[in-house]
C-alpha cells in the first residue's frame, strides 16, 4: 500500500489517480487546508489528519501495511512565506520529521520527496541540473532545502531509502476533466489567467517587469502535472525494486516560458483579451528558472511529453467544466 500525505491536494490528486491505474493499493492522508474531498475517489481509504499531530500520523501506520510514502502535503507559496515564515516552517519541516519518526517507529523505508527548483535560489547558470548549488533565498525554498537534509541525514542514520523530486511550475490538468487545480487563494500564474479571461477576476497581476529577461517578466520552465506525476511514478518503481535509491531530480521540460508570454498563449487558446497590471517585485523571485532534465531522461528513463499549449487546453478544459471550482463538501473544503 502507498500513503499520499497531501493526497487531496492538486498535485496529490493527480497521483492517487495515477497509481490507482496502475493497480497500486493507496491511503490519503490530508489536512484538506489546501485539498479537496471531491477529488478523492469513494473507494480509496482517506484519512483527515494534521502531521503536525504526530499521533495522527502514527495511527496510520499502526492500521495499515505501508509500503512506501509519497509526500506531497506542504505549504507551497513563495510570498506566503515571505510574510508567515513561522507558517512554513511548521508545517513544512515539523510535519515531514513527524512523518519520519512515524515512518521509522513501523520500519517503513521507502519515501518520494515532493521538492522544489526554489532550493537552488538564483541559480548561476541559465539551465540548472541537480549539482547546481542549493542557495534557496525564501522560506519556502529554505523549507525544502531543509527537509532534502534532514531526509539525508535519516538516511544515513536508519537507512531510509529516497528520492527528491525537484518540480519546476506545474499547471494543467488531468485530460477527462475530474480533477483539476483549484486553490483559495490561487497565486499560481495559469490558473489566474483563465479565472480572469472566464470573468472571475477583474484582472491579471504581474508582479515585476524589470527583470533582466526579454520582456521584463520572469521566466519560468512550466510542467504538465500528468508529466509530474508520471515522473513520481517512476522514481517510485525504481525505488520499490532497490534501481535507484538517495538521489534528486528535476523534473521540467528544460524549456522557459516568460509569464508575458504565457499570458499571450491563454489568449490565443481562449480567444480573450486579458487585462494586466503591473506591481513591484515580490521578494524570493528569481529572474529564470528552466531545468536541466538529462539526468532523468538518463537515470529514471522520463522526459515530459506535453506543451504549454497542452498545459492550458487541459486547464481551460477543467474551469470551464468546474466555474466554481470542486463543491464543498461537509468538511469544508
Amino acid at each position: 500500500m502507498i500513503l499520499v500525505t497531501g493526497g487531496a491536494g492538486y498535485i496529490g490528486s493527480h497521483m492517487v489517480k495515477l497509481l490507482l491505474e496502475h493497480n497500486y493499493e493507496v491511503i490519503i492522508f490530508d489536512n484538506l487546508s489546501m485539498g479537496h474531498r471531491a477529488s478523492v475517489p469513494e473507494h480509496v481509504p482517506f484519512i483527515k489528519g494534521d502531521l503536525n499531530n504526530h499521533d495522527q500520523i502514527t495511527q496510520v501506520f499502526k492500521k495499515y501495511a505501508i509500503k512506501a510514502v509519497m509526500h506531497f502535503a506542504a505549504n507551497c507559496y513563495v510570498g506566503e512565506s515571505v510574510n508567515h515564515p513561522q507558517k512554513y516552517y511548521h508545517n513544512n519541516i515539523i510535519g515531514l520529521i513527524h512523518l519520519l519518526d512515524a515512518m521509522r517507529e513501523a520500519n517503513v523505508k521507502n519515501l518520494i520527496f515532493s521538492s522544489s527548483c526554489a532550493v537552488y535560489g538564483r541559480p548561476p547558470k541559465r539551465l540548472i541540473d541537480e549539482k547546481t548549488v542549493r542557495e534557496p533565498i525564501s522560506p519556502y525554498g529554505r523549507t525544502k532545502f531543509f527537509s532534502e537534509k534532514i531526509i539525508e541525514d535519516y538516511s544515513m542514520a536508519y537507512g531510509l531509502n529516497y528520492i527528491l523530486l525537484r518540480y519546476f511550475n506545474v499547471a494543467g490538468a488531468d485530460g477527462d476533466g475530474k480533477i483539476g487545480e483549484d486553490h483559495k487563494p490561487e497565486t499560481h500564474l495559469i490558473p489566474n489567467i483563465l479565472r480572469h479571461l472566464q470573468g472571475k477576476q477583474k484582472e491579471i497581476t504581474i508582479f515585476g517587469n524589470d527583470y533582466p529577461t526579454t520582456d521584463g517578466t520572469c521566466i519560468r520552465d512550466y510542467i504538465h502535472v500528468t508529466d509530474l506525476v508520471e515522473g513520481h511514478l517512476y522514481a517510485l518503481s525504481n525505488l520499490l525494486h532497490k534501481k535507484l535509491n538517495r538521489e534528486a531530480y528535476n523534473l521540467g521540460t528544460g524549456r522557459g516560458y516568460s509569464i508575458l508570454e504565457v499570458v499571450q498563449k491563454c489568449e490565443l487558446i481562449t480567444r480573450k483579451k486579458a487585462l494586466i497590471q503591473y506591481k513591484e517585485r515580490r521578494p524570493g523571485d528569481p529572474p529564470h528558472l528552466v531545468a536541466n532534465t538529462r539526468k532523468a531522461l538518463k537515470e529514471l528513463k522520463w522526459k515530459a511529453r506535453f506543451e504549454m499549449d497542452d498545459m492550458i487546453h487541459s486547464a481551460w478544459h477543467w474551469f470551464l467544466k468546474h466555474p466554481d471550482g470542486y463543491p464543498i463538501d461537509k468538511d469544508g473544503r
